[in-house]
């Protein structure tokens, strides 16, 4: 109670998240019941181990916002939005589509809906009201597509969360195209129905202007192909993708386009690792904070609380999840919310078996229905202060945004396969690894479902259960029973019966009861040799040497 009370205090103040969850932390360990834990080394080891401190994350998150934000000072939105236009321009909604796809586009090399709506709107909002789009509709558009993106590769949401899930973060890449493009398409569909209600006029395809704006943005496109194609390819871990990728934008912006100037980089490079590092600090301070709550068994007492409030069945876990997920997204901001509440989900998806990809998606598009809901939203709030509107009025005009994202949230929730149909082969191919060397399939289980603890893996499917134990160790299962060996075949293994082990012993210990009394096999009292003159007996020795 007295760290919910802290929590709440600070929060109301205005503290930065990050101390929020630093404070908290140390005051759980210094209230904790048992005297020999009130120590505040408790909040390092997860910090500073390997999984955190080691990974290559932390150097992509600054990398990636360096990138978006060297994007956003030059006249990249400028070159994305013309393509786009050129594309899809001559289709009914064809603006507004253009306007979906650059916001798209920006939001996966930036991350950050502020810079979105900032770059991409400020473009894009007058030349939709210019072409006679309806101007609630227009801004509602502007709003949503600084969330846009969150789910395609390689946008930061996707590698952070999976940081703190645990899982590949190349295999989450794969996992969130088909939903990215599912909310896109939606959006667009959408945007269709407006613009022929709203009888935009259309222009016809000009395949000259086509080929053109894509020429104009060429070095552009070069920036994902430079990150995915280095990943894919195996010739570049994640955050040397980032560290080329970064390169090359400053190159291509300075030489290429001319669009910035050295003096201009320590500028951009200040905002831009004030940004990552308030991230990075926070992630910090969000795994000491979850390195109580899982000491403490936490989530285990919040799931045996929810069972007992009848929260049994999967639907029903996944309905408390996303409204769960929409109130908090609400309240905090992106990065914050994957920290917090991803480790407290786990136990719970692991209980009811939830493909951990499938969770990912569901999680990132709460994320950006919740930038857009009132009263807290993010884009809310950048849109409200970039376009000078009031606050009441954009809650409405978000209102039509927010209901397309949960048809897209719905599809995903009950069609699981959605989020998980681009991962089935890297299944299958680590199943058949497995069974090539007898061993439990435990890199396909933790791509099928949640694991609790990913030091061991636990079966998903009754058919694995059934085959490896569903307890806490799984194990090989034993040889069959009725393979019986060829009688043609010479036995060549080891002697493993009781008798052959005591014959054995017998003769290590210098011959049995049943040859010192002279039975076959044995010898007779008269050729046994006296014992050696310093009284230890050498018959051993005789045989290893005959």
């Amino acid at each position: 109670m007295i760290i919910l009370l802290f929590v709440l205090i600070f929060a109301l103040i205005g503290a930065p998240v990050f101390a929020v969850m630093a404070g908290a932390s140390q005051l759980a360990w210094m209230t904790h019941p048992e005297e020999s834990m009130h120590n505040l080394r408790f909040l390092a080891p997860d910090v500073l181990d390997e999984r955190f401190a080691g990974s290559p994350i932390l150097v992509t998150v600054p990398l990636f916002t360096f990138i978006g934000y060297v994007m956003a000072e030059s006249r990249t939105p400028e070159r994305i939005v013309r393509a786009s236009n050129a594309f899809f321009g001559w289709m009914p909604g064809g603006l507004a589509i253009v306007c979906i796809f650059a916001s798209a586009f920006f939001t996966t090399l930036t991350g950050g809906s502020a810079v979105t709506i900032v770059a991409i709107g400020a473009l894009l909002y007058p030349a939709l009201r210019k072409r006679g789009y309806p101007e609630g509709y227009s801004l509602g558009l502007v709003m949503t597509g600084g969330s846009l993106g969150l789910l395609l590769p390689p946008s930061l949401p996707i590698l952070v969360y999976s940081l703190v899930a645990g899982i590949d973060f190349t295999k989450a890449f794969k996992a969130g195209i088909i939903p990215g493009f599912l909310v896109i398409a939606l959006l667009g569909v959408h945007a269709a129905y407006v613009g022929i209600k709203a009888k935009i006029p259309t222009n016809p395809p000009d395949i000259t202007e086509m080929r053109k704006s894509l020429w104009y943005m060429k070095w552009e496109l070069g920036i994902p192909v430079l990150i995915l194609g280095g990943l894919a390819t195996g010739l570049t871990e994640i955050d040397e993708s980032a560290a080329v990728a970064a390169l090359y934008v400053v190159l291509i912006e300075i030489y290429a386009y001319k669009d910035l100037k050295w003096r201009d980089l320590p500028r951009i490079a200040k905002s831009a690792i004030a940004l990552a590092g308030a991230v990075i600090l926070i992630m910090a301070m969000a795994v000491a904070l979850t390195n109580y709550i899982i000491t403490q068994q936490i989530p285990r007492q919040v799931f045996e609380w929810v069972t007992s409030a009848g929260v049994t069945e999967r639907w029903q876990f996944l309905i408390t999840l996303n409204v769960f997920l929409y109130i908090q997204g609400m309240v905090m901001d992106g990065f914050s919310a994957i920290l917090v509440a991803v480790p407290l989900l786990i136990p719970f998806a692991a209980e009811f078996g939830l493909s951990p990809f499938h969770m990912a998606m569901m999680f990132l598009l709460n994320l950006e229905i919740a930038y857009l809901s009132p009263p807290l939203g993010q884009n809310l709030f950048v849109t409200s202060f970039r376009f000078n509107r009031p606050m009441v009025q954009l809650y409405r005009i978000a209102l039509p945004f927010i209901g397309i994202l949960l048809v897209g949230l719905v599809l995903l929730m009950t069609i699981p396969r959605l989020s998980t149909i681009l991962i089935e082969g890297d299944i299958a191919e680590a199943r058949a690894k497995a069974a090539e060397f007898g061993e439990p399939p435990r890199d396909a289980w933790q791509m099928e479902c949640v694991q609790e603890d990913r030091n061991n893996p636990l079966p998903c499917t009754p058919e694995d259960k059934a085959k490896w134990g569903k307890g806490k160790e799984v194990e090989a299962p034993p040889p069959d029973e009725d393979s019986t060996p060829d009688p043609d075949t010479p036995d060549t293994t080891e002697p493993d019966s009781e008798d052959e082990m005591d014959d054995l012993l017998k003769d290590m210990m210098g011959g049995d009861k049943d040859a010192a009394d002279g039975e076959p096999g044995g010898d007779s009292e008269g050729s046994k040799k006296p014992p050696s003159e310093d009284g230890t007996d050498d018959d051993l020795l005789e045989k290893m040497l005959e």
